[in-house]
């Protein structure tokens, strides 16, 4: 195995002025919401070079680069991606996404993070756009470089953006996570919320305290990693908890499971309790389902592991009813692929993931992101949480609300990209729709004259700290780019 791990290596990759820009925003603290040093690093270097640089009121950042001399009447293309990243990070990693620095290295020809998320999603995208902008040797008409905000947890950019801030008619969307293949269309999604109200009890007499915790699990992105297989933490930790309470006598008094909406809950933790002649029963059961969960996950999930650590007695533990309606409703609800295309070979059409299940002072929050490129098939699957979730008693809506994009294969620029690729590389590339929230359905909302497309490089695992990006996929990545814009 080679591994080099020397500060600032990437920023000597080729090609050098991508890598340059991409290593910058390492540094740079840009989670969902708190993007803001993002924002100020693009438009500080748009004014640099002397571009007409537009901020609207959300941030969202409109830099133009005009066309190079001869290219004058081309059409307008639009290059676009997110400011944003996810942050996750392993659960012994010391890291403020909000202050530190991502430390990245290379292995085996990807560059990684240090136990957290890397940010190439959409950091290497938002990097080629700045690369685009500051190259003075490429051929290409009018240019508008879109970075958008808040992709990953609202969709806030997209859903904000003006009509008529933007001229150009073409889109090219550099949010995809696989080199030689061209994106056409998206699912669209949408958020399910569900709040149990409970009454704190005083915990049994004779009961001891214990920390439950499902962790090492992969995670990763709740679309594109969704048909992987992989365990959801809150699932795992809840149907051993109902083994527990049913046969052992155990009592919830706290969960905090899973963080964000769009990333598989890789750890789960609860704390419960229950009664001490009960202590080497629960230990064994904690043992057995591990075994079986191994056996069930042990191909996807090699690190999967659940213990249980005798804890402080908590002073107060969830009332019986409440529990007992929570732990069903969260061992009945669905998760993972609900649904193939049958249009699309390969493709997910609809999908759940239960993201997020916490108590917050007398409530448990469970929070859930529902996607499909069909909307009659996520509007019944909002319907079947809101009967499962309504019956235990919870209360339930749904926002966040954001569409698909319809797939057009007689589009000009899927045209002109296949050709520019065959003439390349001597092959096709693939046609595909994506199981995951690009902004092109939003943006397409609001520019419907717009020809969009998709494309990226080879990306692994966002949203989850294994995030990694292929090098040399980069550099495939900037020939396609640069080659599309001379022939446009």
């Amino acid at each position: 195995m080679i591994h080099i791990d020397m500060e600032n290596t990437i920023a000597n990759l080729e090609p050098k002025l991508l890598w340059k820009h991409f290593n910058a925003l390492t540094a740079i603290p840009r989670p969902s919401k708190k993007e803001r040093a993002a924002v100020t690093y693009v438009q500080d270097f748009g004014h640099k070079l002397g571009l007409e640089v537009v901020t609207d009121g959300v941030g969202n950042v409109v830099i133009r680069k005009p066309a190079a001399p001869g290219h004058e009447s081309r059409p307008g293309v639009i290059l676009q991606a997110h400011l944003d990243m996810v942050p996750q990070k392993n659960s012994g990693k010391v890291h403020d996404f909000e202050k530190d620095p991502i430390e990245t290295f290379i292995e085996d020809g990807w560059v990684k993070a240090k136990g957290t998320t890397l940010g190439a999603d959409n950091g290497i995208g938002v990097a080629a756009i700045l690369a685009v902008l500051e190259s003075d040797n490429l051929m290409h008409g009018p240019i508008e470089g879109l970075f958008t905000v808040d992709e990953e947890t609202g969709m806030t950019g997209a859903n904000n953006l003006q009509p008529g801030v933007l001229r150009g008619d073409i889109l090219i969307n550099l949010d995809s996570e696989d080199e030689g293949e061209l994106y056409v269309g998206c699912a669209g999604g949408t958020n399910a919320n569900v709040v149990f109200s409970f009454h704190e009890n005083p915990v049994p007499k004779g009961h001891k305290g214990f920390k439950l915790a499902l962790v090492g699990l992969k995670g990763g992105h709740s679309g594109m990693d969704i048909n992987m297989g992989r365990g959801n933490a809150n699932k795992l930790l809840f149907r051993f908890i109902k083994y527990a309470v049913a046969n052992l006598g155990a009592r919830l008094s706290s969960v905090d499971g899973g963080s964000l909406r769009n990333a598989i809950p890789r750890e789960a933790f609860a704390v419960v309790t229950i009664p001490a002649d009960q202590t080497q029963n629960f230990m064994d059961a904690v043992e057995d389902f591990l075994d079986i969960y191994r056996s069930e996950f042990g191909n996807v999930e090699p690190d999967l592991n659940l213990t249980a650590d005798e804890t402080t007695i908590p002073s107060l533990v969830m009332e019986e009813v409440v529990q007992d309606d929570l732990i069903n409703a969260i061992q009945a609800c669905p998760n993972g692929v609900i649904r193939m295309s049958t249009e699309m070979e390969g493709l997910v059409e609809t999908s759940l993931n239960l993201a997020i299940v916490k108590t917050d002072n007398r409530e448990v929050k469970v929070m859930a992101l529902l996607r499909s490129s069909v909307d009659s098939a996520k509007d019944d699957l909002e319907s079947s949480l809101e009967s499962l979730f309504g019956l235990a008693g919870a209360e339930v809506w749904f926002d966040g609300h954001y569409p698909g994009w319809k797939p057009n294969l007689e589009s000009s620029i899927l045209q002109t990209m296949q050709k520019v690729y065959r003439e390349k590389w001597n092959r096709t590339p693939e046609i595909k729709a994506i199981h995951a929230g690009l902004e092109c359905g939003i943006l397409g909302n609001v520019y419907p004259n717009w020809d969009m497309i998709s494309c990226g490089p080879t990306i692994r695992y966002p949203h989850s700290p294994d995030e990694k990006v292929n090098i040399d996929s980069v550099g495939l990545f900037w020939q396609f780019l640069t080659a599309t814009l001379s022939e446009v």
